[in-house]
């Protein structure tokens, strides 16, 4: 199979969709690979490196004239000229990008988006949103450190103690987890709050404290206990009672880490104005929904802005901003699912009785599959 990897032209998309290591696996496999030339450059892989490891390099026509193409981001308006009827294209499509999925479904291709894959255990190897999130979360504690005019760790000095950075982390996904991880290894006092009180003991086991809200009644007891190892909703008088618990910690906190997205929809709020306003002159917040309207309303989104003396972060792509790592885990995200719909021996399949195949697959012979 000829495999084309083209340049990624999304203003600020470093990453890349294959690497040394799995060009070496696929042509292990039997296939050919084309990588366009300064593909890898942004994530910090070289043409000779895609050249030692086997690849052809390749001009712009010669990677989108494959039969399958990789990429980490949808084809633009731009590009979809160069999408050739019959051809495969995999990356992170966004299931939710209406005209982008209808501009693939009329150049006849068959797309599969990867963040649509199913939460399973057999589809983790292949999960690019937790990949990702993983170095959103680290990535953002980075970005507070650096804009924070203090310490993270407590310091003894000569010339006297310096005291911690108090940081929150608010929303404790797979990103979340990993912002706790890092600023606790910069020697940050961490607090975090999530609604669901679940994941009280993954916090803790960090280092953490979990923004604890006692439960008054037996409806809030019941839900928080949830069915089948999955929380249910809270009750509004408990997200109550938690919104004030949190305003009080984001008033006293010397950095706050925003994380909570949910996939098609605008992020929540979590951090009012009404709370900027009470934080320290000098805090940071770093909101990583900042590309879906954020999760504080005074987010400016690809800005860095200064509200009432708070710093607020709105990068919209913090993994492009780790690109050599970013692109090594994608790489591998991508590898794993290419198993499930390429064989050596019978090319290209589409096998919609595979529950990863069919979640991920967005159109096939001109067809829309899926509807934004």
């Amino acid at each position: 199979m000829l495999i084309g990897v083209p340049s990624e032209t999304v203003a600020g998309e470093t990453r890349v969709a294959v690497t040394p290591e799995t060009v070496k696996k696929l042509i292990a496999q039997g296939h050919q690979l084309r990588v366009e030339s300064g593909a890898g450059l942004a994530a910090s892989v070289t043409d000779a490196a895609y050249a030692a490891a086997g690849a052809e390099i390749t001009d712009t026509a010669g990677a989108w004239g494959a039969d399958l193409l990789l990429k980490v981001r949808s084809p633009s308006e731009a590009e979809a000229p160069r999408l050739r009827a019959g051809a495969t294209l995999v990356g992170m499509l966004n299931p939710f990008d209406a005209p982008g999925l209808q501009r693939l479904a009329t150049a006849g291709i068959t797309a599969y988006a990867l963040e649509a894959a199913p939460r399973t255990t057999r589809a983790q190897s292949m999960d690019v949103l937790s990949s990702q999130a993983n170095i959103a979360g680290y990535k953002a504690v980075m970005i507070a450190a650096n804009a924070y005019q203090r310490f993270f760790p407590m310091l003894m000095t000569a010339a006297g103690t310096v005291k911690a950075a108090r940081v929150v982390v608010l929303g404790v996904g797979v990103a979340g987890l990993q912002a706790i991880a890092t600023a606790k290894r910069l020697g940050a006092v961490i607090e975090a709050s999530d609604v669901r009180p679940s994941v009280k003991e993954q916090v803790e086991s960090l280092g953490a404290k979990f923004i604890d809200v006692p439960y008054e009644t037996a409806e809030e007891k019941e839900a928080a206990e949830g069915v089948g190892g999955y929380a249910r909703p809270m009750p509004q008088s408990w997200l109550d009672r938690q919104k004030a618990e949190v305003a009080k910690r984001v008033a006293q906190a010397d950095v706050v880490i925003t994380t909570a997205l949910i996939p098609g929809r605008a992020a929540p709020v979590l951090v009012t104005a009404e709370m900027v306003q009470a934080m320290k002159p000098g805090s940071v917040i770093v909101d990583l929904a900042a590309a879906q309207g954020g999760n504080c309303p005074l987010t400016e989104a690809g800005q860095t802005v200064l509200k009432h003396g708070v710093t607020l972060v709105g990068e919209t792509n913090l993994p492009a901003l780790v690109a050599a790592d970013a692109s090594a885990l994608y790489a591998r995200n991508v590898l794993d699912f290419l198993k499930l719909i390429l064989t050596p021996q019978d090319g290209l399949k589409v096998d919609l009785e595979d529950d990863i195949v069919a979640a991920c697959l967005m159109a096939h012979q001109g067809q829309l599959l899926r509807k934004a």
